[in-house]
């Protein structure tokens, strides 16, 4: 297939990723933000782990206690055992806020590491080829579901793995917690379950790396164009040249038209004489040096002379002079100073000449 057409090999344009990070298309490892979430809610357990264990051994002294629900009543009815259960749950609840706290802010500032702040409503937006059986079963085998099927399997080894070995280590110990206080047997439980999670949050840390290059590539790879949508894009974007063209031509014209409405205010037109003429104009309530009002070379330059025939301005040829002003100042500017006692020379002619001046 040819590069110009729909083969996708150039890579993603500013605007293209702007678009993209619009319609929610940002790149992000779900892998990554489970694994800092994890860490982040053990660490935490980590350092509340002494008031952690000695709140859940409270809320089972004075609900779950087997002397303490004989003390309540000796036949619990279905609504007594409710209430403990709904005490107990409050009880944990208010011991776990904490953690879920943490977990749900660390959500929140691992999302905004990844993307940055972003809001948009257009990836929730409902669309038509979602809800089609045709592309329903693409989507069942393409690529991305076949590589997440695959990753969730090696996920799941590896951390059943992990955990299958510690709880192998632990089964003659099973034996043992018959008969053993319970407190002690709570601890030790809490902490093999403890150092088992750990141990599966240092084998996601690799699996989110590797996983967060995958998706890094991938997400090049969706976006890459092909080299006529750069062109498209560019044409869009900058505007077709052919198009811009004409525009330009026209605010040329346009500005060429304003221009010679000034011709008939100019005081002299001096002239190269065929090829350069500018207009100037002196008003020294207005400017405190000679204005240059209109240039123009070739046709322009002999429209401005036309015109200044036509309203009875003087012309004066001084080729170096009309050619200094037209190349050396702009419309509506001053003219240069180096320019001052020639431009000056010059005015004093056409004032003697019309009368202005003796």
């Amino acid at each position: 297939m040819s590069q110009s057409g729909g083969e996708k090999t150039e890579k993603a344009t500013p605007k293209k990723r702007k678009d993209a990070r619009e319609k929610g298309q940002v790149l992000q490892s779900q892998e990554v933000s489970t694994t800092f979430c994890a860490m982040v809610m053990f660490g935490l357990l980590y350092v509340i782990w002494p008031n952690f264990v000695e709140s859940m051994m409270s809320i089972y002294h004075q609900f779950l206690n087997p002397h303490t629900l004989l003390m309540a009543s000796p036949y619990l009815t279905m609504p007594e055992i409710m209430g403990i259960i709904s005490r107990v749950l409050l009880e944990m609840l208010v011991t776990l806020l904490p953690i879920l706290a943490a977990a749900l802010l660390s959500g929140v500032a691992i999302n905004i590491i990844q993307v940055g702040p972003l809001f948009t409503t257009k990836s929730l937006q409902p669309k038509i080829n979602k809800i089609s059986p045709i592309n329903g079963l693409k989507r069942m085998f393409s690529t991305k579901t076949i590589v997440d099927m695959l990753k969730s399997i090696l996920k799941i080894i590896i951390l059943g793995y992990i955990a299958y070995t510690e709880f192998f280590s632990m089964m003659d110990e099973f034996a043992g917690f018959i008969g053993r206080d319970v407190y002690q047997a709570f601890i030790y439980i809490m902490r093999t379950a403890f150092m088992t999670a750990l141990r599966m949050c240092i084998a996601m840390i690799f699996i989110s790396i590797t996983d967060f290059i995958y998706q890094r590539w991938k997400f090049e790879k969706d976006l890459r164009m092909s080299k006529q949508e750069v062109k498209d894009e560019f044409k869009m974007t900058e505007g077709d040249p052919q198009i811009k063209g004409k525009i330009r031509a026209k605010q040329r014209q346009m500005s060429t038209m304003r221009m010679m409405q000034s011709v008939p205010d100019a005081d002299v037109i001096i002239t190269n004489p065929t090829h350069f003429a500018v207009a100037l104009k002196y008003d020294d309530k207005v400017s405190t040096a000679p204005i240059l009002i209109a240039k123009g070379a070739d046709y322009v330059a002999f429209r401005i002379r036309e015109l200044a025939k036509e309203h009875n301005i003087e012309i004066v040829e001084n080729p170096p002079i009309a050619q200094a002003l037209y190349h050396n100042c702009e419309i509506d500017e001053e003219i240069p100073a180096d320019l001052y006692q020639a431009v000056a020379d010059i005015l004093v002619f056409v004032y003697r000449q019309k009368g202005k001046i003796k």
